[in-house]
């Protein structure tokens, strides 16, 4: 995806919608939504809110700004407590569950025994992120590694990405 247009043509598509219920969205025309997606116009700037949360995604995921890729730093040098592991599920039904904690409080619940299951249910994406092996998350995170860690997308249409910043 290198356009705008083709970004919001995914981004569309993955959210279930066509493009004449995207238009009714940002009070515009099916045409010009059509004329976005080939790249022959854009939107004005002010919609890129508007459209960032119909796709439950970032204007800079829109924009097609690139999260910090994985890197790893020296342990010695990362304040633990100052890390967050971020856990963001997006469900096919458009539901969506943002989880943002210390990485040393995520290590008390995630670390328990009751893994996920003690922050997600089995519905809205959380089946996907149960199947995480959260123990080998937070030791990674112990060894420097941060950034996106994991993007999971179901053959169902939910998906799950963690990070740590």
């Amino acid at each position: 995806m290198n356009t705008l247009g083709q970004r919001i043509a995914y981004y569309r598509k993955a959210a279930n919608l066509t493009q004449a219920e995207l238009a009714e969205a940002c009070s515009v025309t099916a045409q010009a939504v059509s004329k976005w997606e080939n790249d022959l116009t854009a939107p004005d700037i002010s919609l890129l809110p508007k459209l960032a949360e119909l796709f439950h995604i970032t204007t800079d995921e829109l924009l097609g700004a690139q999260r910090q890729a994985v890197s790893a730093v020296d342990p010695a040098a990362l304040d633990m407590d100052k890390l967050l592991l971020k856990v963001r599920i997006l469900s096919a039904e458009g539901d969506k569950v943002s989880v943002n904690l210390p990485v040393a409080l995520a290590e008390l619940v995630l670390g328990n025994g009751q893994g996920a299951g003690a922050l997600f249910g089995s519905d809205k994406g959380g089946d996907a992120a149960k199947k995480i092996d959260w123990k080998q998350i937070l030791a990674l995170v112990k060894q420097g590694v941060v950034g996106k860690l994991v993007e999971i997308e179901s053959s169902d249409g939910d998906r799950v990405e963690v990070f740590v910043e």
